[in-house]
This record gives structure tokens, C-alpha cells and sequence, in this order.
């Protein structure tokens, strides 16, 4: 299980390569200068957002960072990955915290599906972080030719183990009688289950450019 001091420095680097995005106001008016100038890179993201399974929810969650993803798919696909990093992450304190403080009554079935979805759960973040670092380094000197497409290749297995992970979760509540825990787990973990699905799907758009030969 996660320890506290873990989870402060991958809040701390969450947001700190959120804010190297500079998110832009959604009720900013569009007579703006900087709002008229990113209509372009809002474009590229909406219609980027059309190759995932949720495309409007792709489309709100990144739109804000418009200006400085400038319809770059590397951009675009390192962004969508901190999202689901910031979002995993949270979800991850909740379950270990929930996991301490939950009375399971009678049922040792909640206990356990609690337990390994907590435990999933932070391996989902660690393999989130490790696919937010490789694709971190893609733009440096070094990285390019057989390197590049092998640091591709570690953030699609990564994404996608973390997806996997993510699922496993809502798997283990399956035979959990319904209950308020139940209800309130699977809902919070389907949503991370979404943009980590939206931000695979970006990261395999951007991959088949890179692999391209």
C-alpha cells in the first residue's frame, strides 16, 4: 500500500506538470485574443478526441490546456496521461483510506474486494507515473529512432496495465452484494477507468505516428 509520503510527491508532480499547462478558463469570452488564438489547438483536440471511447468527456477534461498542448500529439497525449495520473492518484487515497475506516458489518466479501481494489489500485498510479515519465524524456536529443519507439512502446504497455488494473477493481465487487461502498467504489473508479481509456487511446494515435517508418 501506498505510504502518505509517496502520495504527496505524486500530487506534488501532478500538479506540477498541470500547471506547466496553463489551463484556460472554459467562461473566458471568446472576443479574447488568447481565446481566439487557441481555436485551432481546441479543434485539434476535439477531433483528436473523436479516436477514444469517450470523446466528450476526452474533450472537456483537456480542452482547458488548449494553449499550450498547440495541436501537438505528444503534448496532447502527455497531458491526457496527467490527468489520469492526478485522477487514479486521488482515487487511490480515497480506497486506502476508505479500506481503514470502513465498518464491512458481517460481510467479509466487502472487505476483501475493498482491500484488492486498494491494492490495484496502486499499482494502477505506478504504472500511470512510469508512462508519464518515458513519454516525459520522447523529446529529448537521445530520444529518437529505435529509442523512441521503444519508449512508446513502454507508455502503451504501462497505460494499458494501468487500465487493466482499473478494471480489475470492478471486477472484484461483482460478487459484493449491493451496498453504499459498492455503489460508491465502482462509480468513482468507472470514471477513472474513462479518462485512462481516453488517454490510452490518445497515447496508440500518437504511437502509430511515431512507429511510422
Amino acid at each position: 500500500m501506498k505510504t502518505h509520503h509517496t502520495f504527496s510527491l505524486l500530487t506534488l508532480l501532478s500538479a506540477a506538470v498541470l500547471f506547466h499547462f496553463h489551463p484556460i478558463p472554459a467562461s473566458a469570452h471568446s472576443d479574447n485574443p488568447a481565446t481566439a488564438s487557441n481555436s485551432s489547438s481546441t479543434d485539434f483536440i476535439r477531433i483528436s478526441c473523436k479516436a477514444t471511447l469517450y470523446p466528450d468527456l476526452c474533450y472537456t477534461s483537456l480542452a482547458g490546456y488548449a494553449s499550450a498542448v498547440q495541436a501537438d500529439p505528444a503534448r496532447l497525449a502527455r497531458l491526457a496521461i496527467t490527468v489520469s495520473l492526478s485522477r487514479a492518484h486521488r482515487t487511490a487515497q480515497y480506497l486506502a483510506n476508505l479500506s481503514r475506516s470502513t465498518d464491512y458489518g458481517n460481510d467479509p466479501r466487502v472487505a476483501a474486494a475493498l482491500h484488492d481494489c486498494s491494492s490495484v489500485f496502486g499499482d494502477a498510479v505506478d504504472q500511470i507515473l512510469g508512462s508519464l515519465r518515458q513519454m516525459r524524456h520522447l523529446g529529448s536529443a537521445s530520444a529518437s529512432g529505435e529509442s523512441l519507439r521503444f519508449r512508446m512502446s513502454n507508455v502503451q504497455t504501462w497505460m494499458s496495465a494501468a487500465l487493466t488494473n482499473e478494471e480489475t477493481c470492478t471486477d472484484g465487487f461483482e460478487d459484493v452484494p449491493d451496498c453504499t461502498v459498492k455503489t460508491d467504489v465502482t462509480d468513482r473508479v468507472v470514471k477513472v477507468k474513462e479518462v485512462s481509456s481516453n488517454a490510452l487511446a490518445l497515447v496508440n494515435s500518437y504511437a502509430a505516428k511515431v512507429k511510422r517508418p
